[in-house]
């Protein structure tokens, strides 16, 4: 009887150790890897054709905050991950500018009160993304909002007369975000009626943010 309970409290013991190592490898992943964007996405805004840096600002930034958001075990951990991650790549890429002797605070976002909407744009979808976790109809509305605050982004920029247009972003860059947006979307999703409701729920909110803005 006494080694039935031992061994019972060692495989106990030994799940939480695993727990605990997959947390330390997913902060310092989302540390390592907010550094890694952030320093690339400096030489992507200074240095890359006009094409990489549309498809790399802010999408790559919101690629890897979502991903952490949707890989983390709990809400505090998917906050700490989206957080650090968000963080560290805003600095790594202003202090990369600034080693070059080009400080600028608009390399990433296009300003400071850009800088603070991103700031709170990403740690957002990366809750977002936490919430897609979930196998009910939270978890289709989570992901559903995730497309359509990147869809809308989409449109916004590709869309002339819109706030953000850029010359650039149509048409090449826009159609492969919308396209990798559908994919994320399904690919956060577990099943056929799961996704097609994400999908249904990011189309309309797109659509009345399109809708609103004309």
């Amino acid at each position: 009887m006494e080694k039935k309970t031992s061994a019972v409290d060692y495989a106990d013991f030994a799940e939480y150790d695993r727990r605990q190592r997959g947390i330390e490898r997913h902060v310092l992943a989302a540390f390592l890897g907010g550094l890694a964007v952030g320093l690339l996405g400096m030489f992507a805004v200074d240095n890359a054709p006009a094409l990489l840096s549309d498809l790399y600002d802010p999408y790559v930034y919101l690629a890897l905050t979502i991903t952490l958001g949707a890989t983390s075990t709990g809400l505090g951990w998917a906050l700490l991950t989206t957080f650090l991650a968000t963080v560290s790549s805003l600095v790594a890429a202003m202090g990369g500018s600034a080693l070059q002797g080009r400080f600028n605070i608009d390399v990433v976002g296009g300003g400071p009160v850009a800088l603070n909407v991103l700031l709170v744009l990403l740690v957002g979808l990366g809750m977002l993304g936490y919430l897609t976790r979930r196998s009910d109809l939270w978890g289709d509305l989570a992901a559903g909002g995730i497309g359509a605050l990147v869809l809308a982004d989409v449109i916004d920029r590709a869309t002339p007369g819109f706030l953000d247009t850029g010359a650039t972003f149509w048409p090449v860059p826009a159609v492969v975000v919308g396209v990798l947006t559908v994919v994320a979307v399904l690919w956060l999703r577990r099943t056929t009626v799961g996704r097609l409701r994400a999908l249904g729920v990011a189309a309309v909110l797109a659509g009345v943010f399109a809708f609103f803005v004309t």
